[in-house]
């Protein structure tokens, strides 16, 4: 397990708050030390300039680094120092990060494009699902995305994914099925609508332009207004 990524996979870094809460400057990290459990073990933090997180514990009685924590099935001993080293992970980030959204940048891209655009916002929707949230016009309620952390097993891809449900022109589907990156929808209806990937795939450009055709079928049944400054999605130039 890695508990550095979980904790901090939605939350971006602020390095300014970083050298006020304790961590020092060296070459390419922020680095940060504290001692926990009776003073039996140190807790090093690093942070590269990229705000990528990882740590370390030290036995301070054997000189070691301590990771039986980070085992799945572990005893109370080594639970008790994962709770302990878990609180100094949260205390950090309760100060020194700001939450995001959506775990990748493109989610967070999007979800800025579309609150600019329609002034739509993200909507919450479901406590069994946290990470799913919906789009809708304002006007109509309707949906035109949804964006989702799912299994990439849905995919035959390996690990958590981000996503885009939209809705798209059904004779559209099979050219769109060809890009990279770009599935038969997740859990809604699979001739209209198509998941994407949001790992940088497929272009922003691209996406927005689906965003806007999405848009429109739900407040245009039969008729394509097209945007001003956009284009029509054609699959053949992309």
């Amino acid at each position: 397990m890695n508990l550095e990524i979980d904790l901090f996979k939605k939350y971006i870094v602020d390095f300014n708050k970083l050298i006020k809460y304790g961590f020092k400057k060296e070459n390419d990290y922020y680095i940060y030390s504290k001692i926990f459990f009776d003073n039996s073990f140190k807790a090093i933090i690093k942070v590269n300039s990229k705000g990528n997180i990882s740590g370390m514990v030290i036995d301070l009685d054997a000189n070691i680094e301590y990771t039986n924590f980070r085992l799945e099935n572990i005893g109370s001993f080594a639970n008790t120092v994962k709770e302990l080293y878990k609180e100094i992970l949260i205390d950090i980030r309760n100060n020194c990060y700001k939450e995001k959204l959506y775990v990748s940048d493109y989610a967070n891209l999007i979800c800025d494009y579309i609150v600019n655009t329609y002034s739509d916002k993200p909507e919450f929707l479901w406590d069994k699902f946290p990470s799913f949230s919906v789009f809708r016009n304002s006007n109509n309620n309707k949906w035109y995305a949804l964006m989702a952390n799912i299994n990439g097993k849905y995919f035959n891809l390996e690990g958590d994914i981000e996503i885009l449900n939209i809705k798209i022109d059904e004779d559209k589907l099979d050219d769109l099925l060809k890009i990279d990156g770009i599935y038969k929808a997740y859990h809604m209806n699979k001739k209209n609508w198509v998941s994407i990937l949001l790992n940088g795939i497929v272009s922003l450009n691209l996406i927005k332009e689906l965003v806007d055709r999405s848009y429109t079928l739900i407040n245009e049944k039969n008729t394509w207004i097209i945007p001003a400054n956009q284009k029509y999605y054609d699959v053949k130039n992309i």
